[in-house]
């Protein structure tokens, strides 16, 4: 590669990182002289670690952690900048075979409504869900997915964290009997015969924001032309991940270990409800960022009714999008 200085970008072992290592190992990272290094982070807390104190210089990032982290929920405050969404849809629920055979002809959330009901009324323990950071629109969509069916997820269940990566290893282990998670790991519990899929954001929500590329607002300020780069980079690969032709090239390169490490036909296997690029898919929007408090306050994660307008546009930069999809001539 030729370039200036190094820059080290994290992601999270997901399928909706793709966008970040098709760029750099496809070269549109070098093709805007940008020497780029990619770390496997195991955990979001890692990761949003990591980018406030500067060890990382940008991430593949929960779009809800962007907005936690720069208004200080659950963590010190850091002002982060979120200038590109990476994708839409990816993440679903699953529920162990244990509890799937519990369920029977009723896998919806109804049937596990029925079947809570039945619990309580047995005075059973709580069945454990796991979600991968409380400022996550996985934590928000599984909330959401059992209190349409009259499920209380504060009341009703234990939630917890759970690592992406470790998801199906703690289904398989009877440390939890759901989680919603991005794929390939619904995927991988699937196939592992562990689980089953019970609901896709891509039918259940399909505009909820998912992933962000972001980094600090001080970096974007002091490294203007870098994050443009970077910026361009992510929209010709997100074009090539998006595009039939290369399907079999990118489930290779995400099946390496050193990317994802799962099979490629497991990560085939969630990859349908994943949308990459494309009109309303990466242009980051204030909206996003009004959906997003609105679940954290719904959920008493803050208080309700701050002004959330100044802050979403100050935190998912449209702007410096824009300037990076016209300089492509999009």
């Amino acid at each position: 590669m030729t370039g200036g200085r190094r820059l080290r970008l994290g992601f999270v072992p997901l399928t909706d990182a793709a966008a970040l290592i098709v760029a750099r190992h496809r070269g549109f990272f070098a093709g805007e002289g940008l020497r780029v290094e990619l770390s496997r982070e195991a955990s979001w807390a890692t990761v949003r670690d990591k980018v406030s104190v500067g060890a990382l210089d940008g991430a593949h990032m929960l779009a809800p952690m962007a907005l936690a982290t720069s208004i200080g929920a659950g963590c010190d405050p850091v002002a982060l900048v979120a200038p590109m969404a990476l994708n839409r849809g990816g993440a679903a629920v699953t529920v162990s075979s244990r509890l799937s055979a519990a369920l029977g002809d009723r896998p919806g959330a109804e049937g596990l409504a029925a079947l809570l009901g039945r619990r309580r009324a047995q005075h059973s323990s709580l069945l454990t869900f796991g979600v991968v950071f409380p400022y996550s629109t996985h934590n928000y969509l599984l909330r959401d997915w059992m209190a349409r069916a009259g499920i209380d997820p504060r009341r009703d269940v234990r939630l917890t964290v759970s690592p992406p990566e470790r998801s199906a290893e703690l289904l398989g282990d009877g440390v939890i009997e759901g989680f919603c998670a991005g794929e390939p790991w619904g995927a991988v519990a699937a196939r592992a015969g562990v689980g089953r899929i019970v609901m896709r954001a891509s039918r259940f929500a399909p505009d909820a924001p998912d992933k962000v590329f972001a980094v600090t607002e001080a970096w974007a300020a002091a490294n203007a032309a870098d994050l443009q780069g970077l910026l361009r980079a992510l929209l010709r690969a997100s074009a090539w991940v998006e595009d039939p032709a290369h399907r079999a090239d990118l489930l290779s390169l995400l099946a390496e270990p050193a990317n994802v490490g799962v099979a490629s036909e497991t990560i085939a296997a969630g990859l349908g409800g994943i949308r990459f690029f494309g009109r309303g898919v990466n242009r980051p929007e204030a909206a996003h960022g009004a959906w997003i408090l609105a679940q954290m306050a719904r959920w008493g994660q803050v208080a309700s009714g701050p002004d959330i307008g100044p802050v979403a546009s100050r935190i998912f930069r449209s702007d410096l999008f824009d300037d990076a999809n016209a300089a492509l001539g999009a």
